[in-house]
């Protein structure tokens, strides 16, 4: 048996309910995993809630590092003992162990400790993707990333720095400002006081900046589109705030602007990719040009209480459950 977080119905936190599952052995193909942390992202809140539909009863997250405790047939790249990370598969990472399928697990490397690789797997490999091939960046560009003190928007901030990219961040308080900046990024605006479009016209001396990483939404859409250049590009890459409906024809008033929605699993398959995505990631931390620990840690039966606190948008960084 395991404890797991499961969910009967889409709402608010107090949905999420502490049970005991049925692990049982993996099957052909699959590997059971015992949890250290599992990272609480925002697209889980998007699943809880419904706006991104799942069939229920069911699990939650998809995100965890741990410890391989048996494997199944045909199974040749991971054996009993490996410390894996995942971030693709069924929902379900709320939990204490689970059988997973083993062809989307990633080895972890001997000096990132399980604390550091539960921040980094899915927010560190979505700046991979965002920064390495959505929008490939080689430096010298100059870029607005929203919420620049969350759990993604540290690990950018990073990153651009060890790019030599000119990173302009939005946060939403002075003092999440002086994280971002701590951490990499060249400019911030801090959004309860400043005008987003304004102060990135005065910051790129009226050009605009080449691409924008919104994973707000709804609330910095406009700010998004008007903060760019002549043909730049807006990869929209999350819904916090609420959906985005673009009009095609504002595009073309505003500069011609390209839009992407990226989806991780477009970018991280094959399994080759996703282990090379991984490699990359896995470099710049050993070679201590990203670092990253946990903003905020809660035990598994706290499920709901990190989910409030992640909602409120008042965390800094990542936050983990542990098992």
């Amino acid at each position: 048996m395991s404890q797991a977080i499961r969910f009967y119905e889409t709402g608010g936190p107090e949905v999420l309910r502490l049970e005991n599952v049925e692990v049982g052995e993996p099957g052909p193909g699959q590997a059971r995993v015992r949890h250290a942390y599992v990272a609480v992202n925002f697209i889980d809140i998007y699943f809880r809630t419904g706006q991104y539909p799942l069939a229920l009863p069911n699990g939650l997250g998809s995100d965890a590092v741990g410890v391989v405790e048996a494997v199944g047939d045909g199974v040749s790249d991971i054996k009993v003992g490996d410390r894996v990370g995942y971030l693709l598969g069924p929902q379900g990472a709320y939990s204490e162990v689970r059988v997973m399928p083993a062809d989307v697990l990633i080895p972890l490397p001997d000096g990132v400790t399980d604390r550091t690789a539960s921040t980094l797997i899915m927010k560190g490999m979505t700046a991979q993707y965002l920064f390495r091939q959505v929008y490939p960046l080689n430096g010298g560009e100059t870029i607005l990333y929203h919420a620049a003190a969350g759990g993604v928007g540290l690990i950018a901030c990073q990153w651009a720095r060890a790019l030599g990219v000119t990173m302009i961040g939005t946060v939403s308080t002075d003092e999440k400002a002086e994280v971002a900046k701590a951490h990499g990024c060249t400019h911030t605006i801090v959004t309860s006081r400043e005008n987003i479009a304004k102060r990135v016209a005065e910051l790129t001396d009226g050009q605009g900046v080449e691409v924008v990483f919104d994973s707000v939404g709804k609330d910095t859409l406009e700010a998004s589109l008007d903060s760019l250049r002549v043909r730049g590009t807006l990869v929209s890459n999350g819904t916090s705030s609420g959906p985005v409906h673009i009009d095609t024809r504002v595009l073309a008033g505003k500069g011609s602007i390209w839009v992407t929605r990226p989806a991780m699993v477009h970018y991280a398959t094959p399994r080759s990719h996703m282990l090379a995505m991984a490699k990359e990631l896995f470099d710049l931390v050993l070679a201590g040009k990203i670092k990253s620990e946990p903003g905020r840690t809660y035990a598994l039966a706290e499920a709901a209480e990190a989910h409030r606190a992640l909602g409120s948008r008042k965390t800094v960084g990542s936050t983990v459950l542990v098992p």
